[in-house]
């Protein structure tokens, strides 16, 4: 019992932390996984070698391999061209505007992951409004929105998908036969509500409409044949993922050698290179691993384990539904990633009793995915346009964010839903 109180309570407190944004969220991470091996060693459910073992060295070797092509990718200007493009294609117009830049995020999203994406097209979307005197707040949660809705769809598109990918043994072709579709219907209707949300706000025309005429795409692209070489390394990442159920290679193995085959192509300065890399994200899912394998050593994960399976073996539409709704709640309260990693062991704990988890799985992708638009603390792409937002005139607020981003999750998650209700048996495959 005193294993089961202590483990839990370090895990909630570190999440607790992390959600104060008072410490950075991987020191937190590493401070809870030292105190998560050093109680479990003196209570005796946990050591330094489960500690290692609990570490998701694919999802990791992924994220890393992922992150080196968006290193190289970035200086070159090519997602500044993509956003300056869609602006001029707009028109200024402002309802265009949200569809084009919000459907490059989403597409980008898809490919590299959502927080890298709004990472670089965020700042270029404040710039592009400060040119047409108009407000960046409905462009950047669209954003955020679309981001993390279509991220969805794929394997690579989100970090949650990353570790149920890992976890399920499900590869990028699966995202798009199980995921993809769903999310498209979800998509538009996410597009349709925000315009809607948005439609006093995006009824304001540019200040100055030829405003425009300082924006040149071509300009921004300031590095073509770097581009070019790190693109052809994507687009061989993409289509070894098209493969890998043939070719029976890890996700981890075809984006560290595409990263290497683009480090070879560009010859970068390989400090230079590194420093790019988001170390604190690596460090801050290694740390949550080691706590979520401390929690399950403790028992706590097949106390959840015995109750969700007991849901399942009634109705599994029920119990996928239940997963959905349950997960999307939290995720919009904590954040998604700790929320997935805390359910993927149970998952898997009812697959060794025999529960089809199937349809499971893909429950909880939607949930973590579509519930991270709920509250501006769902997701760390969420987060980080509130951030940015904070140095316009018009900076987005919790308040603003629940208004627009709440109903979002509401029909997304009720798309999620209908879709096992209307297609189950796709799902249990």
């Amino acid at each position: 019992m005193a294993s089961l109180i202590v483990s839990t309570a370090i895990f909630v407190i570190a999440i607790s932390l992390i959600l104060t944004e008072r410490l950075d969220r991987g020191i937190v991470s590493m401070a809870g996984a030292a105190a998560m091996v050093g109680a479990g060693m003196l209570l005796g459910f946990y050591s330094e070698e489960g500690a290692i073992a609990a570490i998701d060295f694919e999802t990791l070797g992924l994220l890393f391999g992922m992150m080196i092509l968006v290193a190289m990718l970035r200086p070159t200007g090519f997602f500044e061209y993509l956003a300056t493009l869609a602006t001029v294609r707009s028109g200024g117009n402002p309802v265009r505007l949200v569809v084009l830049l919000g459907t490059v995020t989403t597409v980008l999203s898809m490919f590299l992951d959502n927080v890298t994406t709004v990472v670089l097209i965020a700042p270029v979307t404040i710039l592009v409004s400060e040119i047409l005197g108009i407000s960046p707040a409905p462009l950047l949660i669209a954003e955020a929105l679309l981001s993390n809705t279509g991220g969805v769809a794929t394997l690579i598109g989100d970090p949650p998908n990353v570790l149920i990918g890992s976890a399920a043994d499900l590869t990028f072709v699966d995202f798009l036969t199980h995921a993809l579709p769903v999310v498209i219907v979800a998509w538009t209707a996410s597009l349709g509500l925000i315009l809607f949300l948005f439609r006093g706000d995006l009824a304001d025309r540019p200040k100055d409409p030829h405003a425009l005429e300082m924006l040149r795409p071509a300009e921004a692209l300031h590095d073509w044949p770097t581009a070019r070489k790190v693109l052809i390394a994507l687009g061989g990442a993409l289509g070894l993922f098209f493969l890998q159920g043939v070719l029976e290679i890890s996700s981890a193995f075809i984006a560290m050698t595409m990263a290497g085959v683009a480090l070879v192509l560009v010859r970068p300065q390989l400090s230079a290179a590194l420093e790019e890399i988001e170390w604190s994200v690596l460090v801050f899912f290694g740390g949550l691993f080691v706590m979520v394998g401390g929690m399950e050593s403790a028992g706590v994960l097949h106390q959840i384990t015995q109750v969700t399976n007991w849901i399942a073996a009634g109705n599994p539409v029920v119990a996928a539904i239940a997963m959905i709704w349950f997960v999307a709640i939290i995720s919009a309260l904590v954040d998604n990633v700790p929320v997935t990693l805390a359910m993927i062991p149970v998952i898997q704990e009812m697959g060794a009793l025999g529960t089809n988890v199937g349809p499971l799985w893909w429950a909880l992708a939607f949930g973590a995915g579509f519930g991270g638009n709920g509250t501006v603390i769902g997701s760390t792409a969420n987060v980080i346009v509130v951030e940015l937002s904070r140095r316009t005139r018009s900076p987005i607020t919790a308040h603003l964010w629940h208004r627009r981003g709440l109903p979002v999750m509401l029909v997304t998650c009720a798309i999620g839903s209908l879709a096992f209700l209307l297609a189950m048996p796709l799902f249990q495959r």
